[in-house]
This record gives C-alpha cells, structure tokens and sequence, in this order.
C-alpha cells in the first residue's frame, strides 16, 4: 500500500505505540485520526502533531468499548473524509491481579476495552474499507495473547480473544481486499501496566519500534500478507 495520503484512524493513539504509529503515519504523508478517551489528551496531542502536519490530523474523544463512543467515532471520520482507508485498533488497558483479587468490574472493564472494541470498530470499519475498494485493518495484540501467566488472567483473556478474531476477520474479508494483520508485541518502555513492577527499562522495546513494523506490514505488496508478527526485547535481563 503506498500510505500517502491515505486516511487512518488510530484508537489509543494519544500516547505509548498509538502515539508512535500515528507519528509514524504521519511522517508517510498519510492523513490520521486520533481517539482516545481523554477530550483533553486528545485536543493536545491533534494540536502538537497539527504544527508539523498541518491539514492532516484530526481528533475524537472516544472509549471503544462503547458501542455508542465509536460508532460517533466512524460518523466523524465519514463526514471529514468521505470514509477511512485505514485502521489501528491499538487502545487497550492491563489489569494484572489474580481471579480472586479481581474485581468483576475490573474483568469486564479489560475485556470491553481490548476485545469489544475490536468487533465494534471493525464492524463499523468494514463497510467504509469495501467502499473505499479496500484497505487495511492492524490489530496490536501481545506475547501475552499465546503466553498465559499468573496474574494475568483478564489481560490474557483479552488478547488470546484478539488472536482468534484478527484470524477469522482476515480470512472473511481478504477477497474484498481488506488485508488483516496482528502485531504481537512484548515488553514495550511504555509504562502501560497496573501492576506490573517498574514501568520503564532499556532493553525494553520502544513504541517507535511497533510503529516501524506497522508501516513496514502496511508497504508491503498487496499480494504479500504478514498476517502475525512477533516482536520482542532482543537482550532482556537474564533470569
């Protein structure tokens, strides 16, 4: 896919990998909307990307595990831009506490944020990608979605789901020419976690370092698809 001027929509993309791509995007000429559920973070970020990409960037207020948040979502994207080319469905949260311990609004929380919202996205997504004669969908899962640990129980839960649903979506829309890939990153400097000990570290993987690997997925030839991409520290501290 030659990415300029083409129109993305990035969910998460205020900050961390969602920031990143949406920089990275951008530098391709591409035209890209960001959401998030901050009004405020999202006002910041769409003015601080708009002084070196003028024109094109444009911002919504959105929690995507609301039905409601997200179709207004598309609905803006429609009237700005006639419809979307391409999308990043990167928002996501991470609760890391045993089943005991977990809350049952903290599970369901976990799983309307990182799973809900893909098939809310892409449901909405799917009919704007086939008008527009096709397109892109990248789903940012993790390790975790194949790794399970202690504690993990509704994070793991969220991204073993995504897996399965990038997999089946690929395979029902690739003859509309709607290519379906999954990133599946693992310790990323982000400081993304509750839980999780110390939020940052050097031989962890730099947001900017997902975002070349979405770029890269979305340049390749149509006839190529890298559907599941493992990414991981190279050097992480010896056990």
């Amino acid at each position: 896919m030659d990415i300029k001027g083409k129109r993305a929509v990035v969910t998460g993309g205020t900050k961390g990998i969602g920031r990143a791509i949406a920089e990275a995007l951008l530098a391709e000429q591409a035209r890209v909307a960001i959401a998030a559920r901050s009004k405020r973070e999202v006002e910041e970020t769409v003015a601080a990307l708009e002084r070196e990409h003028r024109g094109r960037v444009i911002g919504r207020p959105c929690d995507v595990g609301k039905l409601q948040d997200v179709e207004q979502l598309f609905e803006y994207c429609l009237q700005q831009w006639q419809g979307i080319d391409i999308l990043i469905n990167n928002a996501g949260i991470g609760i890391f506490k045993t089943v005991e311990e977990l809350r049952p609004e903290e599970w369901r929380s976990t799983l309307s944020t990182n799973l809900d919202s893909l098939f809310y996205s892409c449901h909405l997504a799917i009919p704007l990608l086939k008008n527009a004669g096709g397109g892109f969908i990248i789903n940012i899962g993790s390790l975790a979605g194949k790794n399970a640990f202690a504690g993990g129980a509704a994070y793991n839960a969220s991204k073993f789901g995504l897996i399965g649903f990038s997999e089946a979506l690929m395979q029902e829309v690739r003859h509309d020419d709607i290519l379906v890939a999954y990133i599946m990153p693992g310790s990323v400097d982000t400081g993304f976690g509750a839980g999780m000990g110390s939020p940052s570290a050097s031989w962890k993987i730099a947001s900017s370092d997902v975002a070349e690997v979405v770029v890269q997925t979305l340049k390749r030839h149509p006839r190529c698809l890298t559907s599941r991409i493992e990414m991981r520290p190279s050097k992480p501290p010896k056990k």
